[in-house]
């Protein structure tokens, strides 16, 4: 594809956007190399809807909505996975790097032990910030089912996390 294919403000929208996309592509699927993918194939679907949702609507939230589908239908498996990570050390000083990426680790091996429908209302509620109306409309599913299914995915967390820490 050449640049002069290119419709106006969609390069700019990939430059500025996808390593939120990306981000949030990882935190969808578990794995940083497949949240790339998801991202990529949801910029295609966007490219080719690109001149109606410039004029009309919101090409984020497209796209985003298009990761949330694809990530759902084909996210099972990529989950469940087991990622090895290296122990902790005993003792960690405050701030410490290591210290955050150990947290970053098990709080994502938490959220890869939850069902896929809760994990992905987590991850619409808590990184991209949408309300509870937003997750509703964007999954298709009414707001008290986003409410139990974050209910129930914050218990889950929290039981999981405790678990984790009675073990040190």
């Amino acid at each position: 594809m050449s640049g002069s294919d290119t419709p106006p403000g969609f390069a700019e929208f990939v430059s500025s956007r996808y390593p939120a996309l990306t981000r949030y592509g990882t935190l969808l699927t578990g794995d940083r190399g497949h949240g790339e993918d998801l991202a990529q194939e949801a910029l295609v679907k966007t490219f080719r809807a690109w001149r109606r949702l410039h004029e009309q609507g919101d090409p984020e939230a497209y796209t985003r909505r298009v990761m949330v589908r694809a990530a759902w239908r084909a996210g099972r498996r990529l989950w469940r996975r087991e990622i090895p990570a290296a122990a902790p050390p005993e003792q960690v000083s405050p701030g410490d790097p290591y210290e955050e990426h150990a947290t970053a680790s098990v709080v994502l091996a938490a959220l890869r032990s939850l069902p896929a429908a809760q994990r992905v209302v987590l991850v619409l509620r808590y990184w991209a910030g949408l309300s509870e109306q937003e997750i509703a409309a964007e999954l298709g599913c009414s707001t008290g089912t986003v409410k139990s299914r974050a209910s129930r995915a914050m218990a889950a967390l929290r039981q999981t996390l405790d678990l984790l820490e009675a073990r040190k």
